[in-house]
């Protein structure tokens, strides 16, 4: 086999794109699974976590920027931290990791792997509120947890062991904890358009579906080019029930005791998997130039009589995008052929690539070839960083544009059930449809075709539609639009 044939991506993103989507993330050099007997769980590869770094730097500033402090709790929870909040318990039972041993000895309490850490931070921030001059309180964690239900690994999207943050505040009063969950929400939104190049629908989970113990469930939806729905991150207002479990209260100016609002929030790596399904083709990964590693890959192409001159200017050309702040790979690697680099290149998700022969050089000047789409185009080398630059952001809003295309083509009405069905059916995609908010109803749709609501809007512009209108499920009055989609 040659080195072309072992490089490049055999399956079809289009007819067969869980095995493409794995072909990528294996041959993009991202992961690997775990070892055998280890179902669901993957080996990071270092491209993979610059890619999680890069998710991790970007939020951690817009979180610092708005009073947040990061901190670490411990990764095990003692059952009875756990079952202080019996919607946590009932909530994640079924998922939970537990330790009983410890050697040989068995430990006097079991231990839960943390499936998230609410019961273990909640009951520190408590020791940390007294009055209200300690309010709000908002840290953050950037951790892994465990949850024992992926029975396929899909890398990022589905996996046992994920990374994540996980943020959680502390507030006076019910207005002042809504506004921090709409507040990390739009964070998120931004985080998704900004870094990955990706538009978002948001909305709030349906009251069956939201986070254990939370009051409301908000979630920031990406569309995936299979017409499947992928939770992008999710930010709870939880009111006061784990304040009630675990004694946040706190005296108020009038030296009156009062129970403090509080709220969670999260985003984990499958932000890397909608990334890599969102933009990636054929030819492998597609990185927006935010988040790439490498933004830029000069390669050099010469011949025998020709390759100091050549390696010299292309080399120079690297030197000032680097001094720019530009990511930049020089390859002048002797032993791969020009092709070989393309492709290899393209696998990997770099966003631009230049390239520079004689003419180029004798010329000054470079070609410069987009990876989403081929596109080339010749500038000068002078102000090479600033022509680079406008690339790049023209990579940018390329992706983002088709990725928007997606969604927007994607979003259909339907008035009745059969037309639910009909339509995801067929398409994919989401279904706006009135709804009544019966859990009953959406089962119905769920349990024949695996689609579920995903989402109600938070302020539904359509509201009005629903006055004197039924639900497209049952003959009840609609109360709300409903977002039905298969996902992942």
């Amino acid at each position: 086999m040659s080195d072309d044939q072992e490089l490049g991506i055999t399956e079809s993103k289009e007819y067969n794109t869980g095995e493409w989507y794995a072909e990528v993330v294996q041959k993009a050099g991202l992961a690997n699974y775990a070892p055998e007997g280890m179902s669901g769980f993957i080996v990071t590869r270092p491209r993979a976590y610059e890619l999680w770094e890069r998710v991790q730097a970007h939020l951690d500033g817009l979180f610092k920027d708005t009073g947040v402090q990061n901190a670490y709790f411990p990764l095990f929870i003692p059952e009875s931290y756990l079952e202080r909040e019996k919607d946590i318990v009932e909530g994640f039972d079924p998922e939970v990791a537990w330790v009983e041993r410890a050697g040989n000895q068995e430990l006097e309490e079991r231990l839960a792997v943390r499936p998230t850490s609410e019961s273990i931070i909640t009951p520190y921030i408590s020791q940390w509120v007294r009055s209200h001059r300690d309010l709000p309180l908002r840290v953050n964690q950037w951790a892994s947890v465990v949850r024992w239900e992926a029975t396929e690994t899909k890398p990022f999207f589905r996996t046992k062991e994920f990374l994540w943050q996980e943020g959680h505040t502390a507030h006076a009063t019910r207005d002042d904890a809504w506004a921090e969950t709409t507040r990390r929400l739009d964070q998120y939104e931004a985080t998704y358009e900004d870094l990955l190049a990706m538009p978002v629908l948001r909305g709030a989970k349906p009251e069956h579906d939201k986070f254990p113990g939370a009051d409301t469930t908000t979630t920031v939806e990406a569309l995936m080019p299979d017409g499947k729905s992928v939770q992008g991150a999710t930010s709870h207002y939880l009111g006061t029930s784990f304040a009630e479990a675990f004694d946040i209260t706190y005296t108020d100016e009038d030296e009156e005791t009062q129970m403090a609002h509080t709220t969670s929030w999260g985003l984990s790596w499958r932000a890397l998997g909608a990334l890599i399904m969102t933009h990636s083709d054929d030819q492998g990964l597609v990185l927006p130039p935010a988040i790439a590693p490498e933004q830029v890959v000069v390669v050099p192409i010469w011949q025998a009589d020709t390759k100091d001159e050549v390696l010299e200017y292309a080399e120079g050309v690297a030197d000032d995008l680097d001094a720019a702040g530009i990511r930049v790979e020089f390859d002048d690697r002797d032993e791969r052929n020009p092709g070989f680099k393309f492709n290899e290149w393209e696998l990997k998700g770099v966003p631009l690539r230049i390239e520079i022969g004689p003419n180029e050089a004798e010329e000054g000047a470079v070609t410069l070839v987009h990876r989403p789409d081929g596109e080339s185009a010749e500038a000068d080398r002078d102000d090479i960083a600033d022509t680079v630059q406008s690339h790049l952001d023209e990579i940018y809003a390329k992706l983002y544009a088709a990725a928007e295309e997606n969604l927007e083509e994607n979003v259909r009405e339907a008035d009745s059930r059969a037309e639910i069905l009909g339509t995801i059916g067929q398409h994919g995609g989401y279904v706006k449809a009135p709804w009544c908010g019966d859990d009953d109803c959406e089962a119905e749709i769920k349990d024949q075709i695996a689609a579920e609501i995903v989402m109600v809007p938070l302020d539904d512009p359509d509201a009005e539609i629903h006055d004197g209108e039924v639900c497209a499920i049952c003959d009840d009055d609609a109360a709300e639009t409903a977002y039905f989609a298969k996902s992942y």
